[in-house]
């Protein structure tokens, strides 16, 4: 489980048909194999450690559904590190199943940040709803609105310099995850 609060961004140092390889120094010296640790948000099982850098495997449904298999050596990858059963959270349940991929469809700078249009793929649209929590390549982030075939967020500076949505252009692909407490509801709901 985690919480969707993105601790540091890591490079891409090998990136292989089935198998990813990430520099980041502090968080491979908490890694052990068999560990797990999201990437753009998608929760992967550590396999190997080598100094800075982790290594997982990469299966073809993970690649299916994400963005991981876009990755090249040198690309910034979002990560986060489990939630401790004692830990705070700060953002919202993310469980690193990664729904769907999406593009962005438009960024606007505004005061204080940027608002960026994703699109909304049909699967996920029903868990979707507008001040709900979302996550974007493992960002916890709040839906700021809903228009047809489409949602939006607001981003602060804080989270456009601490990850990789700094580097967002049109057409980037990124990985959403519906929040887990609207499954949910829906599931309940389709029941009654």
């Amino acid at each position: 489980m985690f919480t969707g609060i993105i601790s540091a961004v890591g490079t891409v140092v090998l990136a292989e048909p089935n198998r990813l390889g990430i520099a980041h120094a502090p968080t491979a010296r908490r890694l052990k194999p068999g560990a797990s640790v999201a990437v753009n948000g998608c929760c992967l099982t550590v396999v190997e450690r080598s100094g800075a850098t982790f290594f997982a495997d990469v299966v073809p449904e993970t690649l299916r559904r994400t963005n991981l298999g876009g990755l090249k050596v040198g690309s910034g990858v979002n990560l986060e590190l489990p939630l401790a059963a004692s830990g705070r959270l700060d953002g919202h349940f993310v469980q690193g199943h990664v729904d769907a991929s999406a593009k962005v469809k438009k960024l606007t700078p505004v005061r204080l940040g940027r608002e960026v249009v994703f699109d909304l793929p049909s699967s996920i649209r029903r868990f979707v709803v507008e001040k709900g929590s979302i996550a974007v390549d493992g960002m916890s982030l709040t839906v700021a609105g809903l228009a047809r075939g489409g949602f939006t967020v607001a981003l602060i500076p804080h989270t456009l310099a601490a990850t990789i949505a700094g580097s967002y252009t049109p057409g980037s692909v990124v990985n959403l995850e519906a929040d887990i407490l609207a499954r949910y509801v829906a599931r309940a709901n389709a029941h009654t």
